[in-house]
């Protein structure tokens, strides 16, 4: 059973607590992502210790290997990983659809071939439902087609409409209230269509409503667009949930207009190739210029791999290939968004947001294609 109460808001924005089978989190929130069952090169010890207690998983994934079965006998999701606060799951639908000529799409579900082995499977929206319920999931998303940019208009309609109508056979499909389900919203880059979408989803009696198909290429006008356009729309006493979102500023806008929720692989993936996030922008720590820097990353940051490494030991480790460096590196990353998420929910509770985000935008370099608002 999922509870969300909104505990303070800040114009749009609003910080809450949601509340699963499995424990408690404060939005707005990010999932770091543990697609097969781990966060790459993170113990869950750490991710505890960065202020995490929701984390996603992928049950296109999970289903291949090690398989549903075996993580039922296991005593679930949660038993298996050793992972004892809350998991969300995405359908795979994104994945699947990522395929290509592996994927076969029809009304009854998608049918399609292992990245692994080239084996055979099918998912409907049924089976996904009955795999996320079978293996205790606290979240799980239904399976929707993920319109893929640039699309037609024609194409996207469609597309939400089959997303629209597997949505309701997910809701069907339900036999437990343990898992919470979220409805997802389609439509591609097109208003009326995600209008169309958001009004659809909302009338159905989900326990969440993410936004679907952004951040898979278009131009981030669009996103940002997109983002202000639907989240007005959706249901205002449950979740919101932007899929896939990503870079910091991004997620400041998100919050801004009212999402709650965030996922996106770029934390642990940019660590790994040796990106890190500081309150003043990425630095790279490949770079030579840190050869001799005995700096933390970051002097304003208190994580673990700041309170004990330089600069010039992390380029050392990372040109070393030591995989220590990976692992320092994902730390100090996570770490930074899990402080950027806590800092917008103190900044909305003392009706500060708008001056938080100023503040940050005033210091961090974000991306040249990024057309933040000041205002």
């Amino acid at each position: 059973m999922l509870s969300f109460e909104i505990v303070e808001t800040d114009g749009k924005a609003r910080t809450s607590i949601l509340k699963g089978t499995h424990g408690t989190t404060e939005t707005p929130c990010f999932m770091p992502v543990a697609t097969g069952g781990a966060v790459k090169g993170v113990r869950w010890e750490e991710i505890k210790t960065s202020g995490y207690s929701l984390v996603l998983s992928n049950i296109y994934h999970l289903y291949l290997r090690p398989g549903i079965d075996l993580i039922e006998e296991a005593g679930g999701i949660h038993k298996f990983t050793g992972w004892n606060g809350l998991i969300l799951t995405d359908s795979g639908g994104f994945q699947v659809f990522s395929l290509g000529d592996l994927m076969k799409l029809t009304e009854e579900g998608v049918y399609f071939r292992s990245h692994i082995d080239g084996s055979k499977h099918f998912f409907s929206p049924e089976l996904v439902v009955e795999y996320e319920e079978r293996i205790g999931v606290d979240i799980g998303m239904v399976l929707d087609e993920c319109t893929p940019y640039p699309a037609t208009r024609e194409y996207a309609k469609h597309s939400l409409e089959r997303t629209y109508r597997w949505a309701k056979r997910s809701i069907e499909a339900r036999t437990s209230d343990k898992t919470a389900v979220f409805g997802i919203v389609q439509g591609g880059t097109f208003d009326d269509l995600r209008i169309l979408s958001a009004k659809l989803t909302s009338d159905l009696p989900f326990d969440g409503v993410a936004i679907g198909g952004l951040s898979v290429g278009e131009p981030k006008e669009d996103m940002y667009r997109i983002t202000s356009l639907v989240t007005p729309l959706l249901p205002y006493a449950k979740p919101r949930y932007l899929m896939g979102v990503g870079k910091p500023e991004d997620i400041i806008v998100a919050v801004e207009h009212g999402v709650d929720m965030f996922d996106c692989v770029m934390p642990t993936r940019n660590a790994r190739n040796g990106t890190l996030f500081t309150w003043n922008g990425k630095l790279n720590i490949k770079s030579a210029r840190y050869k001799n820097d005995e700096r933390p990353v970051d002097e304003n940051c208190d994580c673990y791999t700041c309170r004990n490494f330089s600069r010039a030991y992390l380029r050392h480790l990372f040109a070393s290939k030591e995989i220590n460096a990976l692992i320092l590196n994902s730390i100090h990353n996570l770490h930074f968004y899990a402080k950027l998420m806590e800092k917008m929910r103190e900044a909305i509770k003392n009706k500060k947001f708008k001056e938080f985000k100023r503040e940050f935008f005033s210091k961090y370099k974000a991306d040249e294609e990024s057309p933040y608002y000041l205002t």
